[in-house]
């Protein structure tokens, strides 16, 4: 033990077991270490001690007595090492995520009595994953006979179908943790699996089995967990799938091609967890969904369900998430739904067809962390949050319903709120930046496209407690000024169009977002006046349209990919080195731009709409336009003074769908 303890290399700020050995103690009261009654060392839990090395000459493999080996989440970076083969007593072997490469050595397949053998890598790059090729599977778990638990997650086995059923089935009678995700399996899934009748855990999500769930899935009698998303999966679920008494976990995600539905649930049912998101399962929910009162989670978000929501969910006492957005569900979502679900953390609703009030219960919940009711039709005032100084919302998504009367005071007091997403409703009244600025912890705030007045003269934006957002879209608001936004280092994307702004545009909008804002849309306003140095070496979207900006052409940054700058004043010419190279949407109509048609322009090889039409522009057309003819779908030059003939490669474009040169 003191040659293993002085070979492996360790970070000790992050160890914790290794670093509290003491020389001068019995091994057998070290951390992590067992021992049996005479004295030898039996088991071996190193996991998690920031190791990255020094295991194969360590004597670890001396320990001839080890029963329990743990050395899980350390980062070796290595082979598994050979010496492993002399540990013939190891029942329990767990070195998952802890940075071994390469091919499974032969000489672990010699090894008898393991029970739970845990080789998973999901934490690691894919590009190095354990490889069990040679040994295959078959080889590497023929003397396995007494195993109870087999992981291998994360493991290239990349074995047909006619290989790992049979590997499993002729020599784990008694598995019951099959744990093989993220293997490169192929389907289908062979019956000979039904062998395996102690099964209780299965696990084989993002393999390419391309297949129907077999029936009998439902015939395993002590099944508790069934995880098979991302399995590109097919055909129509089993209604037995969904009574299986003993089931816990059942998760048939991300497989877009399954079908089936929810034709109902037995008594004593123990789901706990439910997902089927991403699927085509579609129907209503059958009222029997109240019978899954262990039910902790349910996710059948981008689904085809609809109908109601039957009010037996209310019988779900245990429910902590639950996500059905993107469905086609209809109706009020009565009160008395959601009085008794005190556990709910995140509820999202989201993109349906429901209708009616939002219950105040719904905001009543003092666990509730997340609310998604956007893109809905829900009408009416919003409830107040009750005891907002304690609650723990940190999302409160309205956006795109009906709703109807002034934001409630409440909201401005929840401290922990992170994300309040408000526009294309229908709320009115006026918001003080005052209020606002109380919500230190809000990254992003979405007003836009109400009936709302927000108040750029009031509060302090400089105060320590102020947001620093990323994301701010306050479109449609009725801001006659600029508000001070000054101090925002962290903004990413800036909204403030179609209101009332006239004016210059300010110098401090250059620096918000320390270089980092990718969208900054200043359209529809009354700015006249763009004041130098206008740089954002990360920006991918300026929006100026629809102003009466004037003087010369602003050079939009190389990295902008959208430009709008039609409908203003600007009466220059377009600089010969204008910089265009990232762009997809460039326009700049309805403005008074004189001068030829840059041939920089033609360095614009990904642009899809250039749209100069209504100018004073003169001379020709740039031949080298036609080096664009494989990506531009709308060129607009209509209106201008541009004199020449179109190049006849330019007339034969396939991709060219709108050209107007009129």
């Amino acid at each position: 033990m003191l040659k293993l303890h002085d070979s492996l290399k360790i970070n000790a700020s992050e160890s914790t077991k290794l670093v509290s050995w003491n020389m001068s103690e019995d091994c057998c009261n070290w951390a992590g270490v067992s021992c049996d009654e005479v004295g030898h060392v039996t088991g071996l839990d190193l996991s998690y001690e920031s190791i990255s090395g020094g295991i194969e000459k360590s004597g670890l493999f001396n320990l001839s007595y080890l029963r329990m080996l743990n050395l899980s989440g350390n980062n070796f970076n290595t082979t598994l090492p050979t010496g492993l083969a002399n540990l013939t007593e190891l029942i329990h072997l767990n070195l998952s995520n802890a940075g071994f490469v390469n091919q499974i050595p032969i000489e672990i397949s010699k090894m008898t009595s393991f029970v739970t053998f845990d080789l998973s890598s999901l934490d690691f790059p894919r590009d190095f994953p354990l490889i069990l090729e040679n040994p295959n599977l078959a080889t590497l778990v023929q003397n396995f006979r007494q195993l109870r638990e087999l992981h291998l997650d994360g493991v290239n086995i990349s074995a047909g179908s006619n290989e790992w059923y049979q590997a499993l089935s002729s020599s784990l009678p008694n598995l019951q943790v099959l744990s093989l995700s993220f293997c490169y399996l192929a389907g289908p899934i062979h019956p000979s699996l039904a062998k395996l009748q102690s099964l209780s855990v299965i696990r084989l999500d993002a393999n390419y089995l391309n297949t129907p769930i077999p029936d009998f899935f439902a015939n395993f009698s002590k099944l508790t967990v069934l995880s098979l998303s991302s399995c590109q999966l097919n055909g129509t679920v089993s209604e037995r799938l969904f009574q299986i008494p003993t089931l816990e976990v059942l998760d048939l995600s991300n497989n877009a091609l399954l079908q089936g539905s929810l034709a109902g649930f037995g008594e004593n049912m123990s789901l706990r967890t439910m997902l089927l998101s991403y699927t085509q399962l579609s129907g209503a929910l059958p009222p029997s969904l109240g019978r899954l009162t262990n039910l902790s989670t349910i996710e059948l978000a981008v689904c085809n369900f609809s109908g109601p929501i039957p009010s037996s969910i209310a019988n779900l006492t245990q429910l902590v998430r639950l996500d059905f957005f993107a469905n086609a569900f209809t109706g009020e979502i009565p009160s008395s739904n959601w009085e008794g679900l005190l556990n709910l953390v995140n509820v999202d609703l989201g993109c349906n067809l429901f209708r009616g009030s939002i219950p105040s219960s719904l905001f009543a919940i003092p666990s509730l962390q997340m609310i998604q009711l956007s893109e809905n039709q829900f009408d009416g005032g919003v409830p107040e949050i009750q005891n907002a100084s304690f609650s723990s919302l940190n999302t409160l998504d309205l956006q795109s319903n009906k709703l109807e009367g002034p934001v409630p005071q409440s909201f401005f007091d929840i401290k922990g709120l992170r994300f309040l997403l408000l526009s294309s409703n229908k709320l009115n009244g006026t918001i003080k930046l005052d209020q606002i600025w109380k919500l230190g912890n809000l990254i992003e705030l979405d007003l836009s496209y109400n009936n709302l007045t927000v108040d750029a003269k009031s509060g302090n934006s400089t105060r320590p407690s102020s947001p620093q957002f990323m994301y701010l879209r306050l479109a449609s608001c009725n801001f006659r000024v600029f508000p001070d936004l000054g101090n925002q280092s962290r903004l990413r994307q800036l909204d403030l169009s179609d209101n009332q702004i006239n004016g210059s545009v300010p110098h401090w909008i250059w620096k918000i977002g320390n270089g980092y804002l990718t969208h900054l849309n200043l359209s529809k306003n009354l700015l006249t006046k763009l004041e130098q140095p206008y740089s954002f070496p990360s920006l991918r979207v300026l929006d100026l349209h629809l102003n009466q900006l004037h003087g010369k052409f602003p050079p939009p940054p190389p990295s902008a990919e959208y430009i709008d700058y039609s409908s203003n004043k600007f009466n220059s010419n377009i600089p010969q080195e204008v910089d265009l190279s990232a762009a997809i949407f460039f326009s700049a109509s309805n403005n008074s731009l004189t001068g030829a048609v840059p041939k920089s322009l033609c360095n614009a090889t990904s642009l899809q709409v250039l749209n100069l039409s209504n100018n004073k522009l003169n001379g020709t057309i740039p031949r080298c336009i036609i080096q664009m003819r494989e990506t531009l779908g709308v060129l607009n030059l209509r209106r201008n003074s541009l004199t020449g003939s179109i190049p006849d490669e330019l007339r034969g474009s396939c991709e060219l769908r709108t050209l107007d040169l009129s």
